[in-house]
């Protein structure tokens, strides 16, 4: 029985002391798991707080360049070499991967713009025909609608076509001849339809603009077959080019010592060309409602990228002719379905008046609007001069 007994208490004691043992050891098993699970997250900050610590030290160190790192509005979640901010008028090709740019892709490009209508086609015909397209790309602005007529042309297939009804030129450029769309080319031609070339070259044009340093300037006209409104615009022979006119008689003289247009700095608005850089802030003056434009021409030398007595002019060894063909403004009216009436006195028969269209001349009206853009260009230029505390007139 004593023996018995001793067993048993022998066997309680070992168990009490297994017992014992694993508490310990789980217990202590927790508190170990817990003290390590805090080292680590202790070891995690700390590596984090040291990413951190680098990544703003280097911000730091490149702070400086950030800085200087002007990205578009709405585009500061991308990385920077990811943002396109430019485009240009070239065309791609829908499957080929191969360079498709005419030539030599490092040449410069210049680009002829102009508002046509078809009924100037033999006129435009021969204005695009003077610009050789390796060398220019030509955008067309069609105000009548009018687009298919032009697939008689070669270089049809090379231009560019918009399509608006009843808009001007200037109209189109602030639309579709955005600065950062037309970066690429050196000189952006913005012709009228109504003119003609057959004394004009415009590649010997560009190099006396370069060699004189014109950022805004335009062909001179040939004063005897051309519509002159202003007198700074008409050709003088036997000279490459002028800056200034010279008017003695009458009001609004012009001598050497003038310094504001239209007597010096000034071009007309029927054939400019303007410098990259000078179209960039010509650009932003356009007017986005004020579409013929009238009252910027006497602002433009404000974008001559410097002294516009020097960086405008007008050139005389390329000169044209400008007809002045009042085009805008003259509507058709009658549509296919009014031509196809038949005559109720002679069924089967198509009404001969039903069929002929009629012609709407809204050229005064046009006129007039013109007058009254200009003048509110001119309250608009006032109120921004005395609205700008900042801005000092160079002249």
């Amino acid at each position: 029985m004593k023996q018995g007994s001793m067993n048993r208490s022998c066997l309680c004691s070992i168990l009490i002391t297994t017992s014992l043992i694993c508490g310990v050891y789980f217990i202590g098993n927790a508190y170990i798991h817990q003290q390590f699970k805090v080292k680590l997250l202790r070891w995690e900050i700390s590596d984090k707080m040291h990413n951190v610590t680098q990544k703003m030290q280097k911000a730091t160190t490149t702070s400086g360049t950030c800085k200087n790192v002007n990205k578009p509005m709405g585009t500061e979640s991308l990385p920077q070499g990811i943002i396109a901010k430019t485009s240009n008028l070239e065309t791609q090709h829908l499957w080929n991967y191969d360079d498709n740019k005419k030539g030599n892709p490092n040449r410069a490009m210049s680009l002829l713009a102009m508002a046509i209508g078809i009924k100037q086609k033999e006129l435009v015909n021969k204005v695009i025909q003077k610009f050789p397209l390796r060398d220019f790309v030509v955008m067309l602005f069609h105000y009548d609608g009018v687009v298919d007529d032009w697939k008689q042309y070669p270089w049809n297939e090379h231009a560019i076509h918009v399509s608006v009804m009843n808009q001007t030129k200037w109209w189109f450029a602030k639309r579709f001849l955005h600065p950062d769309i037309v970066t690429e080319y050196e000189y952006i031609f913005l012709w009228d339809e109504d003119l003609g070339v057959s004394h004009f070259n415009p590649k010997r044009y560009l190099s006396i603009v370069k060699e004189e340093g014109l950022h805004i300037s335009q062909p001179a006209l040939d004063t005897t077959n051309s519509e002159v409104h202003h007198p700074i615009t008409a050709r003088r022979k036997n000279l490459k080019f002028h800056r200034r006119m010279y008017k003695n008689k009458g009001s609004g003289r012009c001598d050497d010592h003038s310094t504001n247009p239209p007597c010096i700095g000034w071009v007309e608005m029927m054939a400019p060309v303007f410098s990259r850089e000078a179209w960039r802030c010509s650009w932003y003056m356009i007017q986005n409602d004020l579409i013929h434009a009238w009252g910027l021409d006497t602002q433009l030398g404000y974008c001559a990228q410097g002294d516009r007595k020097q960086n405008v002019g007008v050139v005389d060894a390329e000169y044209i002719v400008h007809y002045g063909l009042p085009t805008l403004g003259v509507v058709e009216t009658g549509s296919s379905s009014s031509q196809n009436e038949t005559n109720p006195k002679s069924p089967g028969k198509v009404s001969e008046e039903s069929s002929e269209s009629r012609e709407v001349d809204n050229r005064p009206e046009v006129r007039m609007k013109s007058f009254v853009e200009m003048k509110r260009f001119k309250e608009r230029w006032k109120k921004a001069v005395n609205d700008d505390i900042c801005w000092v007139d160079p002249y």
